[in-house]
């Protein structure tokens, strides 16, 4: 969560390995939605980042002479020498770590593929046994945080298929290696800092800091900053263990997501159906609403009800499939579960599994299954042209972000198409006509 998900190496302070945990790193890192995760995106993280000292100069070092200049700066930092020296025992550079931190695929899958295995029918069986089989425990933990237990079962699915693949990956070596010569080494730094200093603490020892290659750790896969912001002592014995015992791990996650916002008793938001002749370029996160005034422009529930059950939220209205799929209004507890892993993929398919725990009903609205991604070569080019044309797509990186999807927006209403942000096939070759070199 904190450190796997709730963080996210590249994107937030958070993931690790993100979103499905797959047997195999492989698997898992293509199914990988966003970056690494999830719940590291804290403030406090960023902070811990400003008050370091400057990167002390790698690659242009030795990895060796790297460890040695490192060491002063956690010392500094307050780490004791005896466990520097210990967590460093042994470490290398790992060249599979830097392969798969330059290699993070942009998430070729449309959503519809990533939701169908990640809620599938057995995570759904499997986690509706797990709610029976821990239901004191959820219970309790439920009234100290006000966090459903389905929405913990459901980001423990996800982040390691209920602590099937939690990770297995020195952290120290994981995280030296990123600070030495991975993309986003002051990360990487603060990461390894935060990993000494639960060393340090007596939180975990060296042999049971595993993790991803990105540094996340657990069951719900906590990066350290995030370990340390969040993890919780739930059994009271002087240990936050997110390894093994599973009242720290779901009392963990429960506090992250209470500390991040999440509104007890709350939904998530709602499948909804939108009317005739609706103006598509409203669907977008940064668009915030009362629920009254989209309901006021025709905007329903899909179960066919108003939404007066939902009269005192805000919402914004997302279309992750296009205007041709399933259409959805997310309240805070959907932007809570962003805060876990900043992708709307891993929201999605953590609040959609949730209900399913509970009996929740597929959803209504058909994906377009027959839409397929554009490559990254097709989604750079899209970019090129629509920045050539002032549409201001920003950096020219095949990454289909805000700013993209903004600016695709901008375009589909000039030419009179659905201003839905989506980029297929068709909306290439739109581009590509109304394109002048």
């Amino acid at each position: 969560m904190t450190g796997g998900n709730i963080g996210g190496a590249p994107h937030e302070p958070m993931r690790r390995i993100c979103g499905l945990t797959l047997p195999g790193g492989a698997l898992a890192l293509l199914l990988c939605l966003a970056i690494l995760g999830c719940a590291s995106s804290s403030s406090q993280s960023a902070q811990t980042a400003a008050a370091l000292p400057p990167a002390p100069g790698a690659p242009s070092q030795t990895f060796t002479e790297w460890v040695a200049s490192f060491r002063q700066a956690a010392l500094a930092h307050g780490i004791s020498p005896a466990t520097y020296d210990q967590a460093f025992t042994g470490v290398t550079v790992k060249p599979k770590i830097i392969t798969a931190d330059q290699n993070q695929p942009e998430f070729e899958q449309r959503i519809w593929t990533y939701l169908a295995k990640a809620v599938s029918n057995f995570r759904i069986q499997k986690g509706q046994d797990l709610l029976k089989q821990h239901a004191e425990l959820f219970h309790s933990i439920e009234k100290t945080y006000g966090v459903q237990p389905q929405n913990l079962v459901a980001v423990w699915g996800l982040e390691s298929s209920f602590g099937a693949f939690i990770g297995d990956i020195n952290v120290i070596e994981a995280l030296a290696t990123l600070s030495y010569q991975g993309r986003r080494r002051d990360f990487g730094r603060q990461q390894l800092l935060a990993a000494l200093e639960i060393l340090d603490k007596g939180y975990a020892t060296t042999s049971q800091l595993k993790g991803s290659w990105a540094g996340a750790m657990g069951h719900t896969q906590f990066i350290p900053t995030t370990y340390l912001s969040y993890a919780v002592d739930y059994d009271g014995d002087k240990r936050r263990d997110v390894w093994s015992n599973l009242g720290d791990v779901f009392a963990s996650t429960a506090n992250f997501l209470e500390k991040s916002g999440w509104q007890k008793g709350n939904p998530w938001g709602r499948e909804v159906i939108l009317p005739s002749g609706f103006d598509f370029s409203l669907a977008d996160k940064t668009i915030v609403k009362s629920v009254a005034s989209w309901a006021k422009m025709g905007v329903t529930a899909s179960t066919g009800n108003n939404l007066n059950a939902d009269k005192n939220q805000t919402a914004s209205l997302i279309l992750p499939g296009g205007h041709t799929g399933p259409a959805f209004l997310i309240y805070q507890n959907f932007r809570t579960l962003l805060r876990y892993n900043n992708s709307t993929s891993y929201a999605l398919a953590a609040a959609l599994l949730a209900d399913r725990l509970i009996g929740g009903r597929p959803l209504k609205g058909a994906w377009p299954t027959e839409e397929q991604p554009l490559s990254r070569l097709e989604r750079e080019e899209l970019q090129r042209k629509l920045n050539a044309m002032g549409y201001d797509a920003g950096a020219v990186d095949g990454i289909l972000g805000a700013r993209t999807r903004a600016a695709l927006r901008m375009f589909q209403k000039d030419m009179n198409m659905p201003a839905d942000g989506f980029a297929t096939i068709p909306v290439l070759m739109r581009v590509r006509q109304s394109y002048v070199p």
